[in-house]
């Protein structure tokens, strides 16, 4: 099969030759041992290395305050400190913390993405992508985290239970943000993509970080709408949410998302077996191979053996990944591997 008829056979749960891959984002600590090991130039040249069948295209994205389209909206109140996109924190102060009037939303100055998107960058990208593998638009458009920075994370919960119709106005004013981003890429990238992921992280280790009850009426309305926009272009969707969120995993099949992203493997409720057993005739998974213990400290006959059990379980339906988008500097190379050799 080739790299794009096994992906959506994996993902529609069809027969496959052996189950679609994917490496993830490698940070950029963990770029520089990648390429050393396997004797590549550019990060972006190990979907080839390691014969993997996706390959992400971020959407470019430069503004005086970000240089990447998830940190877009920059609500941290002035502290007079600088951090860069990694040292975020959404425990920080936000731009609404004080607010409680919805008509005031338009305080913030909200960027117009038109003119920080650079489409002559996009079309280079998508130009320079191997034609043979699966082209995945990286979105992100986590509306839940930027309301959580809008107000502070702690504030953002407190209005949601005591001032709704102020925590709905900022939300809805940042899915306006992404919407218009997203149809910008959509527009840009027609025909050449078949992917994207979108996602809020909504769990973690052992819980949710909300009730079910607030999640389905004030987070998986934007991402429906998310999805139906992503739909309306032909692309299948991947939904990215760390952590322990199988009491809503019904609730995100019911907004159309094609692939749930990712099985974390340590995270309470997300078994493989039961997450197959469960919602496996639903919707597809992504993930399931553990970066928290098993790629960092294990041997290669155990990744092998993880691998096995995961394609015994899910002979498809699962795109095999790391169970975290996010490739560290602390997973060896020679995991990465032996991940994918045992794949294939």
């Amino acid at each position: 099969m080739t790299h794009i008829e096994r992906f959506f056979a994996t993902i529609d749960k069809k027969p496959v030759d052996y189950p679609a891959s994917w490496l993830g984002l490698p940070v950029p600590e963990a770029q520089q041992p990648l390429k050393e090991y396997f004797k590549i130039n550019d990060i972006k040249e190990m979907t080839t290395a390691i014969n993997d069948d996706i390959y992400p295209i971020e959407l470019p994205y430069h503004s005086p305050v970000s240089d990447a389209i998830y940190t877009a909206l920059s609500f941290a109140r002035n502290t007079g400190e600088e951090h860069d996109d990694f040292e975020r924190t959404l425990t920080a102060p936000g731009f609404f913390q004080d607010y409680s009037d919805p008509a005031k939303v338009e305080d913030f100055d909200w960027p117009d993405p038109k003119k920080y998107i650079d489409l002559d960058e996009l079309e280079r990208e998508i130009e320079a992508a191997p034609k043979d593998k699966v082209i995945m638009g990286v979105l992100w458009s986590a509306h839940f985290q930027d309301a959580s920075a809008a107000f502070g994370m702690e504030t953002a919960m407190i209005k949601m239970m005591l001032e709704p119709e102020m925590y709905k106005a900022v939300n809805e004013r940042i899915i306006q943000f992404y919407l218009e981003a997203n149809e910008i890429f959509y527009k840009a990238a027609r025909g050449r993509v078949h992917a994207v992921l979108i996602g809020n992280d909504l769990g973690s280790q052992d819980s949710l970080l909300l009730s079910p009850d607030l999640i389905r009426d004030l987070v998986l309305p934007g991402t429906k709408r998310f999805v139906e926009q992503a739909h309306s272009y032909g692309l299948k969707v991947i939904h990215h949410s760390c952590g322990a969120i199988r009491p809503i995993i019904s609730d995100l099949i019911d907004t159309g998302v094609d692939v749930i992203h990712p099985i974390q493997a340590l995270a309470a409720g997300m078994e493989p077996q039961g997450l197959k057993d469960d919602f496996g005739d639903r919707v597809a998974f992504c993930g399931g191979v553990d970066a928290q213990y098993l790629l960092v400290k294990g041997t290669k006959k155990e990744i092998e053996e993880k691998v096995a059990e995961l394609k015994s379980i899910f002979p498809t339906g699962l795109v095999l990944s790391p169970s975290h988008e996010a490739i560290l500097p602390d997973i060896p190379p020679e995991n990465v591997e032996a991940l994918f050799k045992s794949i294939q």
